[in-house]
C-alpha cells in the first residue's frame, strides 16, 4: 500500500484509461490529482490547458506531485485534424515536462505512455523495444517524436516510457474498434462494416494496463528505460468477431468497407513483454474473452 502522502498527478484523468487508473491508484492509498480540460472539474481535479505554459506551471505547483502519469493525448489515429495531434501529443508533453522540471516535481517517477504504433511490421517475430520503428500515421509519429523530445529532460526528470499495444475494456467508447464490435453484438446486428479484418494485434485489458503502470512507478530501476506493455499473443479482427459469436450465440456478417481500410497499415503488431516482466514481475492478465464479456455486460 502506498504512503498516504504520495501524490500522483494524472493528466487526462477523465478519459478511458484515466478513469481506470485514478480509481486503481486511490484503491491502493495514493492521493490522486487529475488534470482535465473539462469546464467543470471535480474536487480532486485541476483544470488546465495542457498546451498553455503558464496554466501548466500553476497546475504543477498546485498539484505538487511526487509522481506523474501523463495520459492526456489525442489517441484516435483517424482524428480529423493532424495539427491537433501534434499540438497536444508533442507540444503539450513538452509544456508539461518543462513545468515539472522548473518546479522540480515528479521526483519519484514520471510515466510517459507512448504507443506500439511506432513499430514497423516485424512479420512473424515478437516486437522488442529494440525493433525497428516506422510510424505510419500522424498519431504514431507524434508519439515517437514525444519519446525523443522527452529524452532531452532525462538529466532532470526520472522518466519511464511505456509502449502499450492495443488494449480495451469496460468504459471504452466508439469510434474505437472493439467497442464498435461489442455494440453490434449487443444489438444483435445482422452485419458489421469493418476495414482490414485480418490484421493481427496484441490486446490487453485496461485493468491489466493500469496495474502495470502503478507497478512501474513503484520500481525505481524502471526509471530511464522504455518498456513494451503487451500480451505476446496476436488476435485478428476476424478472430475477435468469431470469439464474440461464440460468447453470444449470434452470428454476424462481416462487410469490408473500403473507407475503413487504412493504407500502409502493418499486418501484424505483436510484442514481447520480457523486459517489462523482468522489471516488475508477471502481468496480472485478464483473458480477452473475459474482457469482451465484461464489455457486453
Amino acid at each position: 500500500m502506498a504512503s498516504p502522502s504520495k501524490r500522483v498527478l494524472v493528466t487526462g484523468s477523465g478519459g478511458f484509461t484515466g478513469r481506470h487508473l485514478c480509481a486503481h491508484l486511490r484503491d491502493r492509498g495514493y492521493q490522486v490529482v487529475g488534470l482535465t480540460d473539462h469546464a467543470t472539474p471535480t474536487g480532486d481535479e485541476i483544470r488546465a490547458d495542457l498546451t498553455d505554459a503558464a496554466a501548466m506551471s500553476q497546475a504543477v505547483r498546485d498539484a505538487a506531485p511526487d509522481c506523474v502519469v501523463h495520459l492526456a493525448a489525442i489517441a484516435f489515429p483517424g482524428h480529423a485534424q493532424a495539427a491537433d495531434i501534434y499540438r497536444v501529443n508533442l507540444t503539450g508533453s513538452l509544456v508539461l515536462l518543462q513545468a515539472l522540471a522548473d518546479a522540480q516535481r515528479g521526483r519519484d517517477g514520471i510515466l510517459l505512455p507512448s504507443s506500439a504504433t511506432v513499430y514497423a511490421d516485424a512479420g512473424g517475430s515478437l516486437l522488442t523495444e529494440d525493433s525497428a520503428v516506422a510510424p505510419a500515421n500522424h498519431y504514431a509519429v507524434s508519439k515517437l517524436a514525444m519519446e525523443h523530445m522527452a529524452r532531452l529532460f532525462a538529466p532532470a526528470l526520472p522518466m519511464i516510457v511505456v509502449r502499450p499495444f492495443n488494449y480495451t475494456g469496460p468504459g471504452q467508447r466508439e469510434p474505437y474498434l472493439v467497442p464498435k464490435i461489442v455494440r453490434h453484438f449487443a444489438e444483435r446486428a445482422p452485419f458489421i462494416e469493418l476495414g482490414n479484418v485480418d490484421v493481427e494485434r496484441d490486446f490487453l485489458d485496461v485493468r491489466t494496463v493500469v496495474d502495470a503502470y502503478r507497478r512501474l512507478l513503484e520500481t525505481p530501476q524502471a526509471r530511464g528505460r522504455t518498456f513494451n506493455l503487451c500480451s505476446q499473443r496476436g488476435t485478428t479482427v476476424r478472430g475477435m468477431v468469431q470469439g464474440l459469436e461464440a460468447v453470444t450465440g449470434h452470428a454476424m456478417e462481416i462487410r469490408v468497407n473500403p473507407k475503413f481500410v487504412r493504407a500502409g497499415e502493418p499486418r501484424r503488431i505483436v510484442g514481447s513483454s520480457q523486459s517489462l516482466r523482468d522489471a516488475i514481475g508477471e502481468l496480472h492478465t485478464i483473458p480477452l474473452a473475459t474482457t469482451l464479456r465484461d464489455m457486453l455486460a
